[in-house]
């Protein structure tokens, strides 16, 4: 009689490059303090505190089915909530500009800029890394759904490492440059849904930068 082979446990994908990627962000929008906002000073940490307590107890617990459900969970409603508050902080920037452009100064606008482009370039990239095959445990273990976006690396197996899958610094090339060239380099969108989160953001960089980053410039260069 046989014995039964245990089973093997699952891959988890580390957590620690998306708790940096957090807390970047966080650490910049510190960093800007005479911007204009939209939220109030205490949610970047609040933020990122409900951001990083689920993605500590998936590597405590070396990736409980409860846990993963916990963080996609928070990661999406976190992702939409901040998605909404990117822009209508941009609206409130625009509107500032129009009606009240005199007690507006340009390093404010600038660093405004600067914290509406960053944070809408990493919420898109943990968006991507999240919902793309499944998530990233489905992505490791091979159990994902259909792929939202191929990779040269797929394309050529050859090419690339044993066992390659995208991690979160594949998807944060892919929210740079959507957010920069307004348009993908090698990295191909198959899915309707993919190709409608990439126009939303090269929509709000492309505000972000042609409005009120060239009016900051504009007001600091006169």
């Amino acid at each position: 009689m046989s014995m039964k082979e245990p089973a093997q446990a699952p891959r988890i994908e580390p957590r620690w490059p998306v708790a940096l990627a957090i807390l970047a962000v966080i650490l910049l929008l510190a960093l800007l303090p005479e911007r204009v906002r939209f939220f109030p000073a205490w949610f970047p940490y609040v933020f990122g505190i409900a951001f990083i307590v689920p993605m500590a107890a998936v590597g405590l617990t070396a990736g409980k089915a409860w846990w993963l459900r916990v963080e996609r969970t928070i990661l999406l409603l976190l992702i939409v909530v901040t998605g909404v508050g990117t822009l209508a902080n941009l609206a409130y920037l625009i509107n500032a500009m129009v009606r009240r452009s005199a007690e507006i100064g340009g390093v404010q606008l600038l660093t405004s800029s600067i914290a509406v482009w960053v944070t809408n370039l990493i919420m898109f990239s943990l968006l991507y890394w999240q919902i793309d095959c499944g998530g990233p445990e489905a992505r490791a273990n091979n159990a994902g759904t259909k792929p939202d976006w191929l990779f040269p690396q797929e394309g050529a197996p050859e090419d690339a490492p044993p066992d390659w899958r995208p991690t979160l610094v594949d998807y944060l090339f892919l929210g740079f440059s959507t957010a920069t060239g307004f348009s993908t380099t090698d990295v191909i969108p198959v899915t309707s849904r993919a190709k409608m989160l990439m126009m939303l953001e090269s929509t709000i960089s492309l505000v972000t930068i042609v409005v009120v980053a060239s009016r900051a410039i504009n007001i600091l260069g006169s």
